[in-house]
């Protein structure tokens, strides 16, 4: 006897009532919804790639080579430095804004891209609604030096030579709004003195030109100087800190030297594009924070005149805000534009 395809369907249907069908579908969310969390478990599967602003040799670029080691021990896979140097670090924030919020291409955001560019362009290709901050990493005091030639020992020294012929010495930085750019001009606005600001593509072509004698003076962090200034080829005439350096404890504040409250200090810290899973970000973050703990880290960062201050994410985000506000400020005193 032959069973029409249409019974043999109906006969063959789960013979369920309807409770036990919303059972077995609620039973099936709550799975989905445990299985979510673990999405990103095996990341990451291939290296990580961190997009520094600036080119080798400055500040910006010994610190993530100093941690990238470290913190691809922790995630298992390498953190590979990318230089994007130029238009001031705007090349390189814009590249990770747009990249996948996968956690495979993150930027060492700084003062110069997150709180002066902001105060200095009219119009950015980047928002900070782009970025998910994942953590700070260190604070570093920014030195100012003159070239060996320049007859000027001290900072008093330099401050008589400058206000002696005004417009007539100069000065390098590794680029407009970078945080050298931002540290001399706040030094001019203290000290009253006309200097003459030139650009360069990073920290090492400003630093060569100044060897040179191209250049009459400059502001960096300490990492790209200090070796030239005990070598003799250039000489160190005052920190921007707070305090005096470790790694250079002849040398006197700003502060100390008649121009009380005088802080100038750059700062560093790991961003990811917006949307990126949170359990990525934690991961980075933790990396980030446990490569900062090592001891040949740390030993190296206080070396350079760096401190390692961690901040998760939200802290940083808030940090973030707070320093747009006091550099807008040397923006607007000092009448600085994009050029």
């Amino acid at each position: 006897m032959r069973i029409s395809t249409r019974a043999g369907l109906r006969h063959r249907r789960p013979l369920l009532p309807p409770i036990a069908r919303r059972v077995i579908g609620f039973a099936s969310i709550a799975v989905m919804t445990a299985i979510a969390p673990l999405a990103h478990a095996a990341w990451p599967e291939r290296p990580v790639r961190l997009v520094v602003p600036y080119g080798p040799g400055g500040s910006s670029d010994v610190i993530a080579r100093l941690l990238a080691n470290e913190m691809g021990k922790t995630l298992g896979q390498a953190v590979i430095i990318d230089n994007k140097a130029g238009a001031s670090g705007i090349i390189a924030m814009q590249e990770v804004a747009r990249a996948a919020p996968d956690g495979y291409n993150v930027v060492l955001g700084h003062v110069g891209t997150l709180a002066v560019n902001p105060a200095m362009f009219a119009k950015l290709p980047y928002r900070d609604e782009d970025f998910a901050p994942v953590v700070l990493l260190a604070k570093v005091p920014m030195v100012f030096a003159v070239g060996a030639k320049v007859p000027a020992q001290t900072l008093a020294e330099f401050v008589a030579l400058a206000k002696a012929q005004p417009g007539k010495l100069n000065y390098g930085s590794a680029g407009n709004g970078s945080a050298g750019h931002l540290a001399f001009e706040m030094l001019k606005v203290t000290t009253g003195i006309d200097v003459t600001h030139v650009p360069y593509k990073g920290t090492g072509a400003q630093l060569n030109d100044l060897l040179a004698g191209n250049t009459d003076a400059a502001s960096a962090g300490p990492p790209g100087f200090v070796a030239q200034a005990k070598a003799g080829k250039l000489k160190i005439i005052a920190s921007g800190s707070p305090q005096r350096l470790a790694a250079l404890p002849n040398v006197p504040t700003v502060a100390e030297l008649g121009y009380p409250g005088f802080d100038s200090s750059q700062w560093f810290g790991i961003l990811a594009p917006a949307n990126t899973p949170p359990d990525v970000v934690a991961r980075l973050h933790d990396a980030a924070v446990k490569a900062l703990n090592v001891p040949a880290v740390r030993a190296r960062l206080e070396e350079d005149g760096s401190t390692a201050s961690p901040m998760g994410p939200a802290e940083f985000a808030k940090f973030i805000k707070a320093e747009r506000e006091r550099w807008s400020a040397v923006v607007r005193k000092a009448g600085l534009k994009a050029e």
